[in-house]
């Protein structure tokens, strides 16, 4: 079911949106050559620790028999890895590399969810069109996200946006509804027909969330459970904030 919001709920999903966004500010002035994933998470546990929130992906149920809930705060996807990646002390990052960020806080009884994509020192040209692209596709998708339009508009321009610039999203995961729940209805793919869909409505909040590939756009869960990634090797970006449908334009709510 699709959830209106009032203006106290509004109001709490700003507060923790907004301390999203303000990991999301230490965290990008903290990655570096040379540190381990791991190091990313035990940095970004402290900071949410100090905002009073709780990351709702720690301890998230997989859904599949014998894979354990997530293990950690963030999820962080490096290079060829989409989604869902884990914190390891074994992953070190390295000069280039394009390292994705997905985190959920909770508080307060809502949810705030945001991800972004990094290129740490010196990235190659590939990289860096790949993730401004992967952004950008987030802003033409909300271009359409005012009163009256559907779920699909948003989609269908993602979509659009992504191929005519010569790459691929990713059509086994998509955005969705966010409120109490960190998953609410709508789903929000990534591709699609415009027209199609639940109309938008003042008071939804939504995540949406381009996942680019450079690659074909097949890809494959890891022996972990948890990761995907790219199927034929090729780099992958991610860019997601949580937005709020008003009368008039869209408010993007974990933007600080």
């Amino acid at each position: 079911m699709v959830t209106i919001k009032s203006e106290k709920e509004i109001k709490l999903m700003r507060e923790v949106c907004k301390l999203t966004g303000l990991v999301y500010k230490e965290l990008e002035k903290y990655i570096k050559p040379g540190i381990s994933t791991m190091d990313i998470e035990v940095f970004a546990e402290r900071i949410i620790r100090k905002s009073g929130a709780v990351s709702a992906q720690k301890g998230y149920p997989s859904g599949m028999k014998g894979v354990p809930p997530f293990p950690a705060n963030l999820c962080i996807s490096v290079n060829d890895e989409v989604i869902h990646g884990i914190p390891s002390n074994k992953k070190i990052i390295r000069n280039g590399d394009v390292v994705s960020i997905d985190l959920v806080l909770y508080k307060d009884g809502f949810h705030g969810d945001a991800a972004r994509t990094y290129i740490v020192g010196q990235g190659s040209e590939e990289a860096r069109r790949l993730v401004e692209i992967t952004k950008q596709a987030f802003f033409e998708g909300i271009k359409y996200a005012v009163k009256g339009n559907r779920v699909g508009d948003i989609s269908h321009a993602i979509g659009e946006f992504v191929e005519n610039n010569g790459y691929n999203v990713v059509r086994e995961f998509q955005g969705h509804g966010i409120g109490r729940e960190m998953h609410e209805e709508p789903g929000i793919p990534n591709y699609g027909k415009a027209g199609r869909g639940i109309r938008l409505e003042p008071g939804m909040t939504l995540a949406v969330e381009p996942m680019v590939i450079a690659g074909r756009r097949d890809i494959y869960q890891d022996y972990d459970g948890w990761t995907i990634l790219t199927d034929d090797g090729s780099l992958s970006a991610h860019y997601e904030n949580t937005i709020l449908i008003t009368e008039k334009e869209p408010e993007i709510l974990t933007l600080v």
